[in-house]
């Protein structure tokens, strides 16, 4: 599959209806989220691996690595109602993901790849929700692709359990769509970083 055809796919996924704006729930554009998967897909993360998404919302990250031949994907967010969006889209684009609603902190194992487009912190209510996600990924992955803050690499190193552990940086524009009350425009493109964590 090209990146495009996974692109136009993943253009299809239903977005969660009533966004949580103290959570950050901002869905993750087909666009960027078909860049990270095949950043992903060409180290060879992908294909046959374990794939945890983790804070899935509508799932559209575990489905494209479903759609790019994980041999297994399970999609965790705390959200009931994403969860049952996520499970409509896995539904709707025929592929077998798992979906558990439930806290970050009860998230346990070992898998391969972990992808992800964790909250920012930017919320009063949510200051630091990108620390959690980030240490959470480092202790259940060998290998985390998220999607930061352009310039967030010095913070990222930060958080690393081990000096040794390799980082790969690869630019993306995320656009914004107008989602809460407090934003001013329609569209908004934010400088963004996908980036590969390998530990």
């Amino acid at each position: 599959m090209k990146k495009k055809e996974l692109e136009i796919l993943l253009e299809r996924v239903e977005d969660i209806k009533n966004p949580d704006a103290d959570s950050e729930q901002y869905s993750t554009p087909a666009t960027v989220a078909s860049e990270l998967l095949f950043f992903a897909f060409a180290d060879s993360d992908i294909e046959d691996r374990v794939v945890y998404d983790l804070g899935c919302g509508n799932g559209i990250l575990g489905i494209g690595a479903k759609l790019l031949g994980a041999r297994e994907v399970t999609g965790i967010d705390r959200d009931g109602d994403a969860i049952n969006v996520a499970r409509r889209n896995s539904k709707e684009l025929e592929v077998d993901v798992e979906f558990r609603e439930c806290d970050l902190q009860e998230v346990s194992g070992k898998v391969d790849t972990v992808v992800m487009n964790p909250p920012f912190g930017a919320q009063r209510k949510n200051r630091h929700a990108d620390r959690l996600f980030l240490e959470k990924s480092f202790e259940i992955a060998a290998v985390v692709y998220t999607i930061l803050n352009a310039g967030s690499e010095s913070f990222l190193r930060t958080l690393l359990p081990s000096q040794s552990a390799k980082i790969y940086r690869y630019p993306v524009i995320f656009p914004l769509k107008r989602r809460f009350w407090f934003h001013k425009s329609d569209m908004k493109s934010i400088s963004a970083d996908i980036y590969r964590v390998e530990m």
